[in-house]
């Protein structure tokens, strides 16, 4: 990773922001739910990501309550690695306040997220980012855009519900824009194809790739599965995002990310509709 920047931040006297602990890649590796049986859906893709981003920029940091539980998490990197246009700007992958009784126990509602906001922010700062960027949902779930506005964010651009927003720190900072996709699956006749784009950064996403891949190599010859690695920016631009489910030329909803029985039962039907010879 990065030379680290500033020292930890306390939070209200009794919390703190810190950089990632050695030792603690396994939590954040899994969304700090390494109680989640569902997470082991995920496999080692987001290892396998963090292996190869610690040296190109990421930046990762975590809170932690004064017994030294982490609480939340935060990882952001530079711009040039998404399906985003922009330059000279870090890009926030997500920010994550762990909110269930099991585990670690629930730490929402208690200003976890707006630190961790902050103590990236700064960071980016320090390191001579001219914006922060960060992307929220226009519906009351997960990463909900109009949290960012409270912060300062701005909107910037839109595509359906997810909307890119940022902080600008320059004046010469121009305002980033989401990739549009360029390009659509290509699809086998007689059979039905199956397209995942993944990238290795969200266990959620993680999830979706190795149920699809599991069911599709279940189903037999009938079922074509592709795989689409955009950890190559110029890939991630082209299609306009970085992950993704393509069941033949249509999109599949991904968040939340579908169980397995529900992709395998969708392939099914599809196997069954195909034309008999």
């Amino acid at each position: 990773m990065e030379r680290k920047t500033g020292a930890s931040k306390p939070i209200g006297g009794c919390m703190k922001v810190i950089d990632l602990p050695d030792g603690q890649e396994n939590a954040y590796f899994k969304c700090l739910e390494e109680w989640s049986p569902e997470m082991q859906d995920a496999g080692s893709l987001k290892e396998q990501w963090y292996r190869k981003m610690k040296d190109a920029g990421l930046r990762v940091k975590v809170a932690v309550d004064e017994q030294g539980t982490i609480g939340g998490m935060i990882h952001y990197g530079p711009i040039e690695h998404v399906a985003v246009h922009g330059e000279g700007m870090y890009y926030m992958y997500c920010v994550w306040v762990h909110g269930h009784r099991q585990g670690r126990g629930n730490f929402q509602k208690k200003g976890m997220g707006k630190a961790l906001l902050q103590a990236a922010e700064e960071d980016v700062r320090l390191l001579g980012g001219k914006a922060l960027v960060v992307w929220g949902l226009s519906i009351p779930v997960f990463m909900k855009a109009s949290w960012f506005r409270r912060q300062g964010y701005r909107p910037v651009d839109r595509i359906g519900m997810q909307v890119l927003l940022w902080k600008p720190f320059t004046r010469d900072a121009v305002p980033p824009k989401w990739a549009r996709p360029q390009r659509k699956p290509e699809v086998e006749k007689g059979k039905v194809t199956v397209t995942c784009l993944r990238n290795g950064w969200c266990p959620g996403q993680n999830m979706v790739y190795e149920r699809a891949r599991r069911a599709a190599g279940e189903l037999g010859d009938k079922v074509v599965f592709k795989e689409v690695d955009t950890f190559d920016r110029d890939v991630g631009l082209e299609w306009g995002t970085l992950d993704a489910l393509f069941v033949d030329r249509k999109q599949v909803r991904t968040g939340p990310p579908p169980s397995y029985d529900k992709i395998r039962s969708m392939l099914e039907k599809k196997v069954r509709r195909l034309p008999t010879a």
